[in-house]
């Protein structure tokens, strides 16, 4: 079994995986949303994936503000948490996701994918590192 790691935002949901072993987590795919309101799609996308990749548990990115506090985006990651787990049955664990994304585009730059391309990436590559983030810190 293997634990999937999303970048839950208002656009996209960045996708990883962890290998068998649960000791590294490598980008899928970003799913693309339509509309912020609409998550039909992406739900269903999200459980194709887990029957792929015979996924036992999520582990959601929890943007927190930099004082800890929760904001708007928090809350509805929280939302999107629930509906994940009553869709699914899957655990979905919450992870503080501050500055994965700057981390993400700090990587493709030393890795020197162009400007214009990282954005193809980001929310995958922050997934990876929610995901690592999780699986490190369950060693």
């Amino acid at each position: 079994m293997r634990i999937m790691g999303l970048d839950y935002g208002s656009k996209t949901v960045g996708v990883a995986i962890s290998d068998p072993l649960l000791l590294t987590a490598q980008p899928i795919e970003i799913i693309r949303r339509e509309s912020e309101n609409k998550l039909r799609r992406t739900l269903a996308r999200i459980e194709e994936l887990i029957k792929e990749y015979e996924v036992s548990e999520i582990v959601l990115g929890l943007p927190k503000n930099m004082d800890n506090s929760l904001g708007e985006r928090a809350e509805k990651s929280i939302e999107f948490k629930d509906m994940l787990e009553r869709r699914t049955g899957i655990k979905c664990n919450m992870w503080d996701e501050r500055l994965t994304t700057v981390s993400a585009h700090k990587a493709m730059i030393e890795a020197g994918i162009r400007r214009e391309d990282r954005g193809k990436y980001v929310d995958s590559i922050a997934a990876v590192f929610i995901l690592q983030g999780f699986l490190d810190f369950q060693k």
